[in-house]
């Protein structure tokens, strides 16, 4: 049995790796047109519906050595997702997001904010593992999630607002202009009420009406956590792990936009509660690694806030 799990956690990380081919990320930096982290997924059997709030910042315009200067500015990033998911049936759910950002940029010369709509994205998975079995005087619990999504061009994007080539990242959108695709995946082991939660999305982007393209981006992310109940009903579980973001080069016209694309690890604590249907949860993101867009873009933390009912 213990193989089995060790078998079925190797297959989860090698479909992760096989989602991360080359290719040619804004949303890197966690921007306006995207941030693929959602934490534990909160449990439900039929339908769950709640709003998640998103607070990302980042230094933009950093000299040599990612050192500040009269040009760097602060960029923050503020986004409400109403979103949903729906089991259609035992083994397919579909899931859906819809975004409403407020941006803001401010240096020594401007002080710029805009808010709107983002980019709508619909996901659907399908269930390959669901296991429920005593191991000694244990119960061990299973489940691995495979889908696939698209994130449709409903936010705004405004050309005037991507910099001169080698000024800055195109971070400053509500949306990316296209339409783009994903590969995830969810996988959670649980032995009674200690468990390890794993995700994967490798994003696939496409050139927008103005032919830009943001560059593609893979998303890991693992979670350990411990449920602990109260009374019966109350369940509280606080959880720790990692996160690391890989994005490639953005594309402009079949130009390859250097300040764009990089890396980024990041050390993830939250805690998640649920009291018979509702759930409500709250992580932080902080930097442990970081090169992005050739050093001119520092990320820093980054803070969600999630409540949601399960029907």
């Amino acid at each position: 049995m213990k193989k089995q799990w060790i078998k079925t956690l190797l297959f989860f990380l090698i479909a992760a790796g096989a989602f991360s081919k080359p290719a040619a990320a804004c949303d890197i930096c966690g921007c306006g047109v995207g941030n693929d982290y959602i934490g534990i997924l909160p449990d439900f059997h039929r339908h769950i519906f709640g709003l998640r709030y998103r607070h990302n910042a980042l230094l933009s315009h950093l000299g040599v050595g990612g050192q500040q200067t009269y040009l760097t500015t602060s960029e923050q990033y503020r986004t409400l997702e109403a979103w949903g998911g729906w089991n259609i049936s035992e083994k397919l759910r579909v899931m859906a997001v819809i975004p409403y950002s407020s941006n803001r940029r401010s240096n020594q010369d401007e002080n710029l904010t805009k808010s709107g709509a983002g980019d709508v994205t619909v996901s659907a998975f399908y269930q390959l593992i669901n296991k429920r079995e005593p191991v000694g005087n244990k119960l061990l619990v299973q489940s691995l999630w495979l889908g696939g999504g698209i994130k449709l061009a409903t936010g705004k994007y405004n050309p005037a607002d991507k910099s001169a080539a080698g000024e800055s990242a195109n971070l400053f959108q509500l949306g990316s202009g296209s339409t783009d695709f994903s590969l995830n995946g969810m996988y959670d082991l649980r032995v009674q009420d200690a468990g390890i939660n794993l995700n994967a999305h490798y994003k696939i982007n496409t050139n927008n009406r103005y032919d830009y393209r943001y560059g593609n981006k893979l998303n890991l992310n693992a979670q350990a956590y411990y449920k602990i109940r109260i009374a019966g009903e109350l369940m509280i579980a606080p959880n720790a792990g990692v996160q690391y973001e890989k994005g490639q080069t953005d594309v402009d016209n079949d130009v390859l936009v250097t300040v764009s694309g990089g890396n980024l690890l990041m050390g993830t604590a939250g805690l998640e509660t649920a009291y018979k249907k509702i759930a409500i949860g709250a992580n932080v993101q902080t930097p442990l690694s970081q090169n992005l867009a050739n050093g001119i873009v520092k990320a820093n933390n980054r803070v969600m806030v999630h409540v949601s009912l399960a029907l």
